[in-house]
């Protein structure tokens, strides 16, 4: 959107499929639109049809920009009303909880691994992990280590 806005010149016209696409939000739709029309770049929607040249079209802008906004936030209404009920059933977000007892064993093979000459890299392979995560979770087991 951004190198688009950029792009464009006096006299070029921006199509786009619906008007909500021009923003997040209804304020950054007019803001838009009308930035747009100050540079001389003309809009139009396919779908909607709407031409914001003329004053029909830009009350049929704002209308749909309005409806687009309150369909957006219902949307989110939905969806935290549907996180809310899984919470409630019991479903866990995120990632799963760490096993310590998998994690020391994981870092005894690679210990093992590191022992034999292999790389950091593939060690940390042979459990599963990327080299990040196997130094991760050194770092934790020797912060635990070192505080009991």
């Amino acid at each position: 959107m951004a190198r688009l806005l950029e792009y464009a010149d006096a006299g070029d016209t921006v199509v786009v499929w619906r008007v909500d696409r021009l923003g997040r939000s209804l304020v950054d739709v007019l803001t838009t639109v009308t930035m747009l029309g100050e540079r001389g770049i003309g809009v139009r929607s396919v779908s909607d049809g709407i031409d914001p040249a003329t004053s029909t079209g830009r009350l049929m802008l704002n209308l749909m920009a309005t409806l687009a906004e309150y369909e957006r936030e219902l949307i989110v209404e939905r969806v935290n009303a549907g996180i809310a009920v899984a919470r409630a059933a019991g479903t866990r977000f995120g990632r799963p909880p760490v096993k310590p007892d998998v994690i020391a064993r994981k870092l005894a093979i690679v210990a093992e691994a590191r022992a034999a000459g292999h790389t950091a890299a593939d060690a940390a392979d042979l459990v599963g992990w990327s080299r990040a995560t196997l130094y991760r979770h050194q770092a934790a087991a020797e912060a635990a280590a070192g505080s009991s």
